[in-house]
């Protein structure tokens, strides 16, 4: 009896330490990785989820022990409902490759992140993370959006941490945006002279865990990169090393990208042929201050490209 009780009072005593993180965009990678992170950590973590998420995610998230609230960016009163009694936030979604119509960067990427941050405030949340994109980056609908959206959290009295990641290696070094490592063939934009910092989003997950602990993330914003700056000419030649096999390379002018952005019928378009121009200039990001406060490893694009290559090798035999 005295065992229980004691027991008891231990739980209560737990919980009372515990804090409630909510995840924004739960069901994409960048998100599920964040959750899972969190979850192995031994965190509590509240997922947002739609009714159209894929149930195979929802599941899996799930299994992590998330714990599943239904919402959308695009509904108030549901974003309110998922930040009651929540301690931190952290948001990722973009509209950026969305397949819902009503997904656009006004309703998810500046309304609805505005609409969130908001409602976090309501709920007197404690710290806020929102994930948004490097400073260097041009202007487009995207990046307007995802700035203001920057200034209302800065304004919102909420304690911040706004992480402003470069180019994701999971992202632009695969066949989305033309570097087909299985064909042997990669686009590269601009004279692939510049030099980019890719980042791999399993980093970004692991910065996005520690703003919620480390006193350096209070009302900071955080330029993201990977452990070294890189030509797109130099990746192309690590994946030809590795393979064993030369790449077939399309080159596409930094002309025909400010061509293609001003001949853009929307948004979309818009965003990508400005992200590709930013892509062809540079990104070369210093990580050297950023790292002596958060005591990550950053994952490189020799290891990514290991990862990969070993993984399709293993697929084709």
């Amino acid at each position: 009896m005295g065992r229980s009780l004691a027991r008891q009072a231990e739980n209560r005593l737990i919980e009372a330490f515990t804090t409630m993180t909510l995840v924004v965009g739960a069901t994409g990678t960048l998100g599920f990785e964040i959750c899972r992170r969190l979850r192995n950590a031994g965190e509590p973590v509240r997922a947002l989820v739609r009714a159209t998420s894929d149930s195979m995610r929802k599941d899996a998230l799930s299994a992590l022990g998330a714990e599943l609230v239904e919402g959308d960016l695009k509904d108030r009163q549901s974003l309110e409902r998922a930040c009651r009694d929540a301690d931190s936030v952290i948001t990722t979604p973009t509209a950026i490759m969305a397949r819902d119509l009503s997904d656009t960067f006004e309703s998810v990427d500046r309304r609805g992140q505005m609409d969130l941050i908001d409602a976090a405030r309501g709920a007197r949340a404690g710290r806020f993370v929102f994930v948004s994109v490097s400073s260097r980056f041009g202007r487009n609908p995207l990046i307007d959006a995802k700035r203001e959206v920057e200034k209302h959290l800065q304004q919102s009295g909420l304690t911040y941490t706004i992480l402003r990641p470069t180019c994701f290696m999971e992202m632009w070094l695969s066949p989305h945006l033309g570097f087909d490592v299985q064909n042997g063939k990669a686009r590269i934009y601009g004279s692939g002279r510049a030099k980019l910092s890719y980042i791999s989003l399993d980093d970004v997950a692991e910065f996005a865990v520690q703003a919620l602990s480390n006193p350096a993330a209070g009302n900071a914003a955080l330029e993201l990169g990977g452990p070294e700056a890189l030509s797109q000419v130099e990746v192309v030649g690590i994946f030809e090393e590795l393979t064993g096999r030369k790449f077939e390379l399309e080159f596409v002018p930094e002309e025909q990208l400010i061509a293609a952005g001003a001949a853009a019928t929307n948004p979309v378009e818009r965003t990508f042929a400005d992200l590709m121009l930013s892509a062809a200039r540079g990104d070369a990001i210093d990580m050297g201050d950023t790292l002596r406060k958060f005591p990550i490893r950053l994952k490189s694009v020799r290891e990514y490209a290991q990862n990969l290559t070993s993984g399709a090798g293993a697929a084709s035999s």
